[in-house]
């Protein structure tokens, strides 16, 4: 038997529970109620208290046995490390738990929860720069009963955790007493509109930033309201940081005797493209035209337009006017000296059902003949 369980009742462990026990309901509740995640500074104290003497088999030996008086009576048992050295001896590295800093850092003062909304955007949008608006509901501190939950004097510190919140929110309202407003929770619902300005050339990914304006809560300084950009996937247009790639397809007059195709851009202005006559375009060519892709955030500056260009062959071309073909375009590859038997084929369309498959890697590279492998012996 132990002589009193406050100790362990901070920790939510059972007066027998093992050091590793001990060590991982710390961990758990010491990330959850550190001050700089918005954590209770005070409960974050105690609960670091009982740790350090729970965790000491002297101390936790004369707690048992004598309580915590029996710990004072011994002398500098009940003071303890600070809990910040503590927490990172446990944690690993120096200072704070998120924002950094040296040994021994004051805590800031406790924040609520930021709040993180995604807006998805389009390219177009990402182009040209959008003042969008964003509908949230936040809890605000009631405006009636000033925070309080009720009355004045109706508020009552619960004698079972004396406060600390172990069992509830530490405090007592009777129903009566309670604020109409709030129904005794101290804060409100309440519905915000945010106007979210995208600024050219940002990216996917990028938060803008409403300091303040996450929920209230009596005692904490309100934690902010991130918006996070997402880019929505474009039909036309893709993106690599401030550049853009696009696909154009020409016919094979265009691609071999020159002429103009149009590109359509995010800002609604049409690019007229001239391939100047004896520049040959071949299938899958990449060219550049520069200043045309996305702004860059901080100076506005383009990045470039890659255009990937696809050649579209005709269906059928008069076989009676091969001849012109033949008048600009390179002669024919002779056909190699042929020796043995020769026979004349055709080609067709073949079945669909039987259409082998031309990515199949089961052929051998070299050979074109089906690989063989052992079987089990």
């Amino acid at each position: 038997m132990v002589k009193e369980t406050k100790f362990y009742d901070l920790l939510d462990v059972a007066p027998n529970a093992s050091e590793p026990e001990l060590k991982k309901a710390y961990r758990k509740k010491a990330l959850r109620l550190h001050p700089d995640k918005g954590g209770d500074p005070e409960l974050f104290k105690e609960v670091t208290h009982a740790y350090e003497i729970l965790s000491d088999p002297q101390k936790r030996s004369l707690y048992d046995a004598r309580g915590e008086a029996g710990l004072s009576e011994q002398g500098g048992f009940g003071a303890g490390m600070d809990p910040q050295d503590l927490f990172s001896q446990l944690f690993g590295g120096g200072g704070g738990f998120f924002g950094g800093g040296g040994p021994g850092r004051q805590s800031g003062p406790r924040r609520t929860k930021d709040l993180v909304h995604r807006v998805h955007v389009s390219l177009e949008d990402l182009y040209k720069g959008k003042t969008t608006k964003l509908a949230l509901t936040r809890n605000v501190i009631c405006v009636k009963c000033k925070g309080k939950g009720g009355k004045e004097g109706a508020v009552r510190t619960c004698g079972t955790c004396n406060g600390r919140g172990v069992k509830g929110l530490g405090e007592i309202i009777n129903a009566k007493d309670r604020c109409t407003n709030c129904k005794g929770k101290k804060v409100v619902p309440e519905k915000k509109i945010l106007e979210v300005h995208v600024n050219k050339g940002m990216k996917g990914g990028q938060t803008v930033t409403f300091n303040g304006e996450s929920d209230q809560t009596p005692g904490a300084e309100p934690g902010d309201v991130v918006i996070v950009i997402e880019e929505k996937p474009h039909d036309r247009f893709q993106r690599q940081d401030n550049d853009l790639i696009t696909s154009v397809e020409i016919d094979l007059l265009t691609a071999l005797g020159g002429g103009q195709f149009a590109i359509k851009h995010l800002d609604d202005r049409v690019l007229v493209v001239t391939l100047v006559p004896g520049e040959i375009i071949k299938d899958g060519d990449l060219k550049v035209i520069h200043g045309q892709g996305m702004p860059s955030l901080r100076h506005h500056e383009p990045g470039d337009l890659y255009v990937k260009l696809a050649v579209k062959f005709p269906e059928y071309i008069d076989p009676a006017l091969i001849h012109n073909l033949e008048a600009v375009l390179p002669p024919r590859k002779p056909m190699e000296t042929i020796h043995g038997d020769v026979e004349e084929v055709v080609l067709a369309e073949p079945e669909h059902r039987r259409r082998p498959d031309l990515n199949d890697d089961s052929m051998d590279e070299d050979h074109d003949e089906p690989r063989v492998q052992c079987g089990n012996q």
